[in-house]
């Protein structure tokens, strides 16, 4: 399945309605039909109420206990005045999770990241309420700049756990706030991918550096059930494969793209099942930008079984539909 996730104009134009007055505290979104939708407008019944209060009274009562929701509320006095909050519960479907969490970013983004001073992600309905939020600025604020000093700290840290790891790691930067750890290995083989020197390049997420590695020894699969063979039951994976077939008479080598995420996983730590919906679109762009790879079709299912190869032919192959003109029905007697 591809999400191709954007916000609708419903959304837009009730997002512009919330910047245009001050009256209007808030906006609640959720995904329906493949797109960003509005809920809600969250508008005091009398202006001049504190944040807290409008949290209390106008927000609380909206969030449930297993539904995800985008929260973007007005919170500081000047621009850029919002904040944007993902709350996806540990109790929300798993399929919701990887669709809320894969698709914050395309919120703010295509909304405006100018309007947003804050983003944050929820797992807990607590965190969505005044003591939530004052903690989440006490966590902020704990990350406030680092010194000089503290910061050789943390690269002598950093480059203490790649060496006990015996895992070379380059930081890719896909944009002025975007840095992207990936192992030498790993992006060494997106090249060789690219340069038709291997069919299969699979990677995972190392929960502990947050880095992009490289599966090892996968051996070459010359089919799609092999490839399924090859792709972890348990754990989520990014698989490039180059996938050499033929199709009426004509062999073709397309380069495919695989997330799969088993819903088995969902027993894993919050913060590394999160990882990997978010780190998707990284992953894309930076095979795209560091070794020039574009996948001819993107596939996102939960289980590696769901991956078939008639599934993949008519992707790549869809069948043409042929109209056949009108006959005129033969009079009666001839």
């Amino acid at each position: 399945m591809q999400s191709g996730i954007s916000a609708s104009q419903e959304l837009v134009s009730q997002f512009n309605t919330l910047l245009g007055s001050d009256r209007h505290f808030g906006l609640l979104a959720t995904i329906e039909s493949e797109q960003l939708q509005p809920l809600k407008l969250l508008t005091p019944a009398s202006p001049g109420g504190s944040f807290a209060s409008n949290v209390e009274s106008l927000l609380r009562p909206e969030i449930k206990p297993d539904e995800p929701l985008y929260v973007i509320l007005r919170r500081y006095a000047s621009a850029p005045a919002l904040v944007a909050v993902t709350y996806v519960p540990d109790t929300a479907k798993v399929r919701q999770k990887m669709l809320f969490a894969s698709t914050r970013l395309t919120l703010v983004r295509e909304l405006g990241s100018e309007h947003f001073r804050d983003t944050f992600f929820a797992t807990m309905s607590d965190e969505l309420s005044p003591a939530g939020f004052e903690k989440h600025d006490a966590h902020a604020a704990l990350e406030a700049p680092l010194t000089e000093e503290e910061r050789s700290l943390g690269e002598v840290r950093r480059a203490e756990m790649e060496a006990g790891m015996g895992t070379a790691t380059r930081e890719i930067h896909l944009s002025s706030h975007m840095k992207t750890p990936i192992a030498d290995d790993a992006l060494e083989a997106l090249k060789e991918l690219a340069a038709e020197g291997r069919s299969l390049v699979m990677l995972k997420i190392n929960p502990e550096s947050e880095s992009i590695e490289l599966v090892p020894d996968q051996s070459a699969p010359s089919s799609i059930p092999e490839l399924v063979q090859t792709i972890s039951p348990s754990e989520p994976r990014f698989t490039f494969y180059r996938f050499t077939h033929t199709h009426d008479g004509s062999e073709s080598s397309p380069l495919l793209f695989f997330y799969t995420c088993p819903s088995s996983f969902s027993t894993k730590a919050i913060k590394f099942r999160m990882m990997y919906p978010l780190m998707k679109r990284a992953v894309l762009s930076l095979a795209e930008k560091e070794a020039g790879l574009q996948p001819q079709k993107k596939f996102e299912v939960e289980d590696a079984s769901e991956i078939t190869e008639q599934g993949v032919m008519e992707e790549l192959h869809p069948k043409t539909e042929v109209k056949r003109g009108f006959n005129r029905p033969k009079r009666p007697g001839r």
